[in-house]
């Protein structure tokens, strides 16, 4: 079976968060990321487990994981709607491009110790606010042993990061190539300040620059999963 990397997880969502609902963002899940670590032990996932999204139980360890989109159109975000209702067209043009399977990836959902998961720690914190970009930013320098503001988040799910061994091991298993430079450094939607300062849109170019950047990025992501899927999965 091929990935239809055209496919709006919406559609089978039945009314509700695609990354719960969806069973066909689902099963794409389970199919792109089953594969060898980059130690060559494989990452096989099970949907069977009772009660959790995608599962894996081995001597690598027990992992519990959850879909999460990583790109944002900020649609129903109510202090952003000075800014969206000025552009409706565009916005709704990058939220229908973030319902395809290159906008969404992998997580642990099981919380630590009651503490947020990646997921709720990327939305609530104010110097990320659901920026992927930012996001990337903090896996980078938590795996060169710097703070971010993601950095105890990412602590908690250390055995997650250490399958794979490092920031290209990382970027490489989950097909984000796209997205960082050949240095290894990401390529930022917006000017970036090393988080001095929480993002902010301060008028809409503002926006439509952050909204190209995605853009771009889904649909380069998008040929590199169905590059990849030909490979592994042929018909």
């Amino acid at each position: 079976m091929q990935i239809d990397t055209t496919f709006n997880v919406f559609t089978d969502a039945k009314g509700g968060d695609p990354d719960r609902t969806s069973p066909t963002l689902r099963k794409y899940h389970k199919m792109l990321w089953s594969k060898p670590l980059p130690n060559g032990k494989l990452f096989e996932l099970t949907d069977k487990k009772k009660g959790e999204y995608l599962y894996h139980n081995s001597d690598l360890g027990e992992y519990f994981l959850g879909s999460d989109a990583i790109t944002h159109s900020y649609r129903n975000h109510r202090f952003k709607k000075w800014l969206t209702g000025q552009i409706q067209d565009d916005v709704n043009e990058l939220f229908d491009a973030g319902s395809t399977i290159g906008a969404y990836t992998l997580f642990p959902n099981n919380k630590v110790d009651g503490k947020h998961t990646i997921n709720q720690a990327r939305g609530v914190n104010s110097f990320i606010d659901d920026r992927f970009d930012l996001t990337l930013e903090c896996i980078r320098l938590y795996y060169l042993g710097q703070q971010s503001p993601l950095y105890d988040t990412f602590l908690r799910y250390k055995n997650f990061f250490d399958l794979f061994a490092s920031f290209p091991g990382y970027i490489n298993f989950f097909l984000l190539n796209d997205i960082v430079d050949e240095g290894g450094n990401i390529k930022f939607y917006l000017p970036f300040d090393n988080f001095k300062t929480k993002p902010t849109f301060n008028e809409v170019n503002d926006y439509l620059t952050y909204k190209n950047g995605i853009m771009y990025f889904i649909r380069l992501r998008n040929k590199r999963i169905e590059s990849y899927a030909r490979k592994r999965m042929p018909e």
